[in-house]
């Protein structure tokens, strides 16, 4: 009886003509988008302005694949520059290879720069995009399907993915899908953060602090399954240490906001341009009380013009009135 399993691709990319086509890069373009489309949904359901979303991602998306692609090649440096290896190779992003501690990092500091632009504060523009990036995460987690990487231990539960690819030193066989794994539970992280912020007003970096914390929980049992060759210190691979430190800075973030600035930012983005009504308003009182002023000073030019030829009337009659 033949085992069930999840299939692999035959191949993670095809050519349309000299144009390829790759399923990591696919998966990251759409989570990027799902996490835009989102993240605008919920900025201007809390009173920010349609667009100022996708605005700031212009800086935080090329910041955070740079920051992503940085950490990976620094924790795997060896996959790069030891003898044997082409050190150029570590600017093939479509490879696969992109560290989500080092993408948040560099994108909240492009986030930071777009917000600061704008004139809006990052922890509130943050709040907005969390649940997005859980689901972009969720989403890009396929591209390692694609290339058939980042999987777990060997099983053969009915789930098991099976791997056919023998090269970088992969053994064909049925192994746990951790990158399925990893997807199911961002999704999951991603709808916790909504109704967690639905139901006790987050803000503030609040509602990004418990998705971060969430992230960080399910990363490292599921980083814990992984066979892929990884520096280990203390019995742990490096990303499960990275995963409670990150953990326990989001906590206490966390605790400390909600100490400090209890609820929610009653404003988000502050409206700088005036109303179209209120402006043509003022234009036309503007208009009509110019003719008022114009014929008041017109009257004012009659009265004393009156008063003067009255006063030298009565100076011509006092005259008179001494030489008689």
């Amino acid at each position: 009886m033949e085992l069930a399993y999840i299939p692999s691709p035959s191949r993670g990319v095809i050519h349309l003509g000299p144009i390829p086509l790759r399923g990591y890069a696919f998966c990251i373009i759409i989570g990027v988008f799902v996490a835009v489309w989102l993240g605008n949904k919920r900025w201007v359901a809390r009173g920010g302005k349609v667009g100022t979303v996708a605005d700031i991602a212009v800086w935080a998306v090329p910041f955070g694949l740079v920051g992503g692609r940085l950490y990976h090649v620094i924790t795997d440096y060896e996959l790069y520059f030891s003898e044997g290896r082409d050190w150029v190779d570590a600017f093939k992003v479509w490879q696969g290879g992109l560290g989500i501690w080092g993408a948040i990092a560099l994108g909240a500091v492009g986030a930071w720069i777009g917000c600061r632009r704008r004139g809006i504060p990052l922890p509130a523009w943050a709040d907005a995009l969390a649940p997005g990036i859980a689901f972009a995460q969720a989403i890009g987690r396929w591209g390692n399907w694609f290339n058939q990487e980042l999987y777990g231990r060997e099983t053969h539960l009915p789930w098991a993915l099976h791997i056919t690819s023998s090269t970088d030193g992969r053994v064909p066989g049925y192994y746990h899908p951790t990158f399925l794994y990893e997807s199911l539970w961002c999704v999951g992280v991603g709808f916790l953060v909504i109704w967690a912020d639905r139901r006790f007003k987050l803000g503030h970096g609040r509602a990004f602090a418990l998705y971060v914390a969430s992230y960080c929980v399910g990363r490292g049992w599921i980083e814990y399954m992984r066979v892929d060759d990884a520096h280990h210190f203390l019995g742990l691979r490096l990303n499960d240490w990275t995963a409670m430190i990150v953990f326990l800075l989001a906590v206490l973030y966390f605790v400390i906001s909600a100490k400090k600035r209890p609820g929610r930012e009653e404003v988000v983005e502050p409206d700088t341009d005036a109303p179209a009504d209120e402006t043509d308003a003022d234009s036309e009182s503007a208009e009509k009380e110019e003719p008022k002023s114009d014929a008041a000073e017109a009257k004012e030019d009659v009265d004393a013009t009156e008063e003067a030829e009255e006063v030298s009337l009565k100076k011509d009659e006092a005259e008179s009135a001494k030489k008689g």
